[in-house]
């Protein structure tokens, strides 16, 4: 907090105290009728009657009284219990003559049924040690069932995609279904706009990338996973190419690019044994219901065409193989022959066939070479004439075409092969079906990865954010028991004692009982966001069960007080500021749990958990407290039994 900020808030709360001082004692004079009639009289001396007009003789001590708690409430200086109580009463005594407001008396009401609730409670003490135990037992019952989830699925009105179609099209018939796809895409009542370029990961020219803007929150009333939902199928008629959406997140684990949200990866050292197993391992996953958009980047479909060339025929003929090497990269390659510069820019000038002598194999068959002169002979006139020898230039020849002494075949041909570290790998890609946490669906592969037999060459593994949330899984419960220690170790040094930290920790299982519940009732997933809540829930709680066990120890060391006496008065004495704690923290949650406005997906689970824990924990913790601290106290106090001694 910067020091402007620190002085408001000084400024604010003397502010407060000075008000409410001036107050009071206006409230003081204005009621006073006298200065004589204001002093004290002697404890001895007895009231004056009404008819004298004068007030009871004890109005100056309470107006005192008033003063001295209010300046003792800004300061926060209760020097003992009893003190306390006693400027409590003063107070009581010289507010009774006004109205009280109706809040406070639905407070003073609510305070007096949970006094007679909690002394119920402590004459049936075993029926609530039993309930708390069975809140443990559920509690960890419902850690197993929930769905998990690494973080909540956003919707950030951006969506990607990945376009891809036969291994074997050509450029302009990829680019004419890419048109098709982005104008059903564009169609979409939501969607504000679409781009589009074809030849996307690993350079492939069958794919292509497409981003789609969505229309602002306000505008449009669909999300972006019912949009994806609702392309589906319109975009799963359009023949020759298959496009995969997903919705863009503002938190993604691992770098790598794939058609889909999660990544399954395959490596093997052997390549025809991984292209062996990867189909069987993407059949049987599109048939899990838990998955949607199932694919591959593996690309072994695609075809070439093999020229054969015979070179003694070529040969005879004035055909070089550099000959044939340069005609074919200047029909079908990307020779650069000149540079067209301007007053601001420049071109490269490509030299290629036409574009309808690249669109079969078959043209060529209409490719032709220029033949040279074979016989590379001396220049005879040359030489006698120079007498040097020197050697002419080849003349050119007749047009020879390729199809004299080659032969064309066609043949498959990977158009990509893709590793991961040393070894060649297949990435299989999957999104989540409606209603399925990661948890499930990674659950669902491992189960199927077990029907299928894998061979121990092999190697599965998940990639990217299932890679994530499989690391954070196994590694929370180990992070929540050293939570759990640490918390019971300062606990004790801070009480002294081993016993009264069991009392704080037992107030935890119910936190979590009530945000796991709530998480299960709203189909929401217990993902990392929640998690968080529930760390700060059990802060909270926690902190209300050392209120009370605070005020209840000091009720016993200052006042000889007995423990169940001692926790029913610090319960009753906490009950207030426990109320205004609980209902300020579910009150500032209840915004986040509603869920409201862009990026609301991921504040969502977080004021689920608190305000579901809140609820739960509160009702239970104030009864279920004073319990465990009556039961650890007869446990702390029972005498330790020496071994007998044995008669000599």
């Amino acid at each position: 907090m910067s020091a402007s900020n620190k002085f408001l808030v000084f400024a604010v709360v003397f502010l407060v105290a000075v008000i409410g001082y001036l107050a009071v004692d206006h409230l003081s004079r204005t009621s006073a009728p006298g200065p004589q009639q204001a002093a004290a009289p002697s404890p001895s001396a007895a009231p004056t009657t009404p008819a004298s007009g004068a007030p009871p003789a004890d109005t100056s001590v309470d107006e005192a009284a008033i003063k001295q708690a209010y300046g003792d409430c800004v300061s926060g200086l209760f020097p003992t219990q009893a003190d306390a109580e006693s400027r409590a009463a003063a107070c009581s005594k010289a507010l009774q003559s006004r109205q009280l407001k109706p809040e406070e008396i639905a407070l003073a009401r609510l305070t007096r049924g949970y006094d007679r609730a909690l002394t119920w409670t402590l004459d049936h003490s075993l029926l609530m040690a039993v309930l708390t135990v069975a809140t443990l037992g559920l509690t960890i019952f419902l850690a197993f069932l929930v769905p998990k989830g690494l973080f909540p699925q956003q919707d950030t009105g951006l969506i990607s995609g990945f376009s891809e179609a036969s291994q074997d099209i050509s450029s302009a018939a990829m680019q004419r279904s890419q048109t098709i796809v982005n104008k059903i895409v564009g169609n979409d009542p939501d969607v504000e706009h679409v781009l589009s370029f074809v030849g996307g990961a690993q350079g492939a020219g069958n794919t292509g990338t497409v981003f789609v803007a969505l229309k602002p929150h306000n505008k449009r009333k669909s999300t972006a996973d019912e949009i994806v939902g609702r392309l589906r199928p319109k975009l799963s008629s359009v023949p020759g190419i298959t496009l995969f959406l997903q919705s863009v997140q503002d938190m993604r684990v691992g770098g790598r690019a794939s058609r889909t949200q999660y990544q399954y990866a395959l490596q093997d050292a052997d390549l025809e044994e991984l292209a062996t197993w990867s189909p069987k391992v993407l059949e049987r996953l599109r048939k899990l219901p838990e998955l949607r958009d199932v694919n591959t980047d593996q690309q072994t479909a695609g075809i070439q065409v093999d020229v054969t060339i015979d070179r003694d025929r070529a040969a005879r003929q004035g055909i070089t193989f550099q000959n044939i090497d340069d005609t074919l990269y200047d029909a079908f390659g990307q020779r650069q022959v000149a540079t067209s510069f301007t007053a601001l820019n420049y071109y490269r000038v490509v030299l290629e066939a036409t574009p309808a002598q690249q669109a079969s194999p078959d043209q060529l068959s209409h490719v032709y070479l220029r033949a040279t002169d074979g016989s590379s002979l001396r220049n005879p006139q040359a030489g006698s004439a120079t007498g040097s020898g020197e050697q002419s230039a080849p003349s050119p020849g007749p047009l020879v075409p390729l199809s004299s002494f080659a032969k064309f075949g066609i043949s498959p041909t990977p158009l990509s092969i893709n590793h991961q570290g040393q070894l060649p790998a297949t990435t299989l890609s999957f999104n989540l079906a409606p209603g399925i946490a990661l948890g499930q669906a990674v659950t669902a592969i491992r189960g199927a990865e077990r029907q299928i037999g894998l061979p121990a060459t092999v190697h599965a593994s998940f990639q990217g954010t299932a890679q994530a949330f499989g690391a954070s899984l196994s590694s929370e419960p180990w992070l929540i028991l050293a939570a759990l220690f640490t918390v019971y170790v300062v606990l004790g040094i801070l009480y002294e004692s081993l016993i009264h930290p069991i009392t704080i920790i037992s107030t935890l299982p119910s936190a979590a009982l009530g945000a796991l519940i709530a998480l299960i009732v709203l189909h929401v997933e217990f993902s990392i966001i929640a998690l968080i809540g529930v760390i700060l829930l059990l802060g909270i709680v926690k902190k209300n069960a050392i209120m009370m066990i605070d005020f209840a120890l000091e009720a016993e060391r200052v006042e000889g007080l007995d423990p169940k006496q001692a926790i029913h008065r610090a319960a009753l004495l906490r009950f207030r500021p426990i109320l205004m704690t609980t209902l300020a923290a579910l009150f500032g949650a209840l915004p986040m749990a509603i869920g409201l406005g862009a990026g609301s997906e991921l504040r969502r689970p977080l004021g689920i958990s608190i305000v579901g824990g809140l609820c739960v924990s509160q009702i239970l913790n104030l009864f279920s407290t004073p319990v465990i601290y009556l039961y650890l106290d007869r446990l702390r106090r029972q005498p330790t039994r020496l071994p007998a001694s044995v008669p000599a």
